[in-house]
């Protein structure tokens, strides 16, 4: 009987945030305004990154995949959210509701690897500025950058076949506008407790351990500020993090909000919105962090901008 009710499911149908077809209209709107400054935003930072000499650092070797993964992140949710504001048929195919778990699932977790990553170069280059060429080298960052992928999406491997394998007869209506986690659990039957385990596995290596390894890297780094004999100097150094300290606990902080809970205490209506913010407006918020009060992002800007009109 399991069997026969788990194969009937062949689509979801994803509630969205409101019938109301004035308020879909507006949501429309407001989905994609914050889309367009996220790809226009995410693809200028790339771009300026990959084209200005003095940007290619560490650092804002980095900042660029962070741009990158941003990018595919937003691109992830945002499109299937415009067309069910607009489309009478909210549906989505069982595969194409795995599918979107799994690029939602590897990007973000690669995501959380990467941030750990930023953390260290930004210890090394505070902690052993002469050293810093040498312990960052581009193989190494380069390194660090393959392995956030790598783990990432093997951790997206592992719970998505986990979670798709699950007993849904309760129903095919997710609560929410996308393929989520917690509303899926809902609709399945009997969570076994290895599942809950799984769970725990996925929350302690993707977001435990990368923030375990952010607050080691800085609590050296303040340690090395502390250090500094100048008030100015110790300005400086902090600056330098100021950029990525936001973005992280903007990031870590409605992750582990929505996910560090067991499934019984998951409240859908609330979780949406903290689930907007981490999945559409983060990705918005992220390159506007890294360059507003960038003055090397500012004179590449300043620079590319010349050019063009020099043209």
């Amino acid at each position: 009987m399991e069997e026969r009710n788990h194969t009937t499911i062949t689509d979801f149908v994803l509630l969205g945030f409101t019938t109301n077809p004035k308020l879909q209209v507006i949501l429309f709107v407001v989905f994609l305004i914050i889309y367009l400054i996220s790809l226009a935003g995410n693809i200028t930072l790339i771009a300026l990154i990959s084209s200005s000499p003095h940007l290619h650092t560490p650092m804002y070797f980095f900042i660029g995949n962070l741009s990158f993964l941003d990018l595919w992140y937003s691109s992830v949710y945002t499109p299937k959210i415009l067309i069910n504001c607009i489309s009478e048929d909210k549906s989505i195919s069982f595969g194409g509701c795995a599918a979107q778990f799994f690029f939602s699932a590897g990007l973000a977790y690669s995501e959380c690897y990467l941030l750990a990553a930023m953390a260290y170069d930004r210890y090394v280059a505070i902690a052993n500025p002469l050293l810093y060429s040498t312990a960052m080298s581009k193989k190494v960052c380069t390194g660090l950058v393959a392995l956030s992928y790598l783990s990432g999406f093997i951790n997206a491997t592992v719970i998505t076949t986990e979670t798709f394998t699950l007993i849904f007869y309760d129903g095919n209506v997710i609560d929410d506008f996308f393929c989520d986690l917690p509303p899926l659990v809902k609709l399945a039957c009997n969570v076994p407790k290895s599942y809950q385990s799984v769970l725990y596995l996925i929350l302690a290596s993707n977001v435990i351990a990368p923030s375990a390894l952010i607050l080691t890297s800085y609590a050296f780094i303040l340690a090395a500020i502390l250090r500094i004999r100048s008030s100015e100097g110790r300005l400086k150094a902090f600056s330098t993090c100021a950029a990525h300290l936001t973005a992280v606990t903007l990031y870590y902080g409605s992750i582990l909000f929505i996910y560090s809970r067991p499934s019984s205490s998951y409240a859908l209506e609330r979780d949406k919105i903290v689930s907007v913010f981490y999945t559409v407006v983060i990705p918005m918020l992220n390159p506007l962090i890294y360059s507003l009060r960038n003055k090397d992002v500012k004179n590449a800007l300043k620079k590319l901008n010349m050019k063009f009109r020099g043209a």
